[in-house]
């Protein structure tokens, strides 16, 4: 699976953005699409994940209520949207698809597909 993801690249504090990944094939065979995201100096959080086949969300507590993570109905591109932006979500943003089950599907595992990731700058 490869994933490219797109998307304007700065925005000013309490604006809007959304992130789009293309994903090279269907989603047989995946069981979550997510966004991630890795600010200097950290480690890479996942934000956002989708469940393929259930209508299921989760999303972390930084970003609850002000990002949506979305696809469209074929299911080949995933988009983040992001509202009332603030300077700490600058990070470079990764969009991702997972193959396996897990207790806790903002955490990743060494068997999941990641796009090559996007800089998104808030001033």
């Amino acid at each position: 699976v490869q994933l490219v993801e797109s998307g304007v690249g700065s925005v000013q504090s309490g604006g809007s953005m959304t992130l789009s990944c293309a994903v090279s094939r269907n989603n047989v065979g995946l069981v979550y699409l997510a966004w991630a995201r890795q600010r200097q100096g950290e480690e890479r959080e996942g934000v956002a994940t989708m469940h393929v086949r259930h209508r299921d969300w989760w999303y972390a507590d930084s970003v609850k209520g002000r990002f949506t993570i979305s696809r469209n109905d074929a299911g080949n591109t995933i988009y983040l949207q992001m509202n009332d932006l603030k300077p700490e979500d600058s990070a470079v943003y990764y969009c991702a698809a997972a193959p396996g089950y897990r207790s806790n599907p903002l955490k990743f595992l060494p068997s999941d597909y990641w796009g090559q990731g996007t800089q998104v700058t808030v001033s």
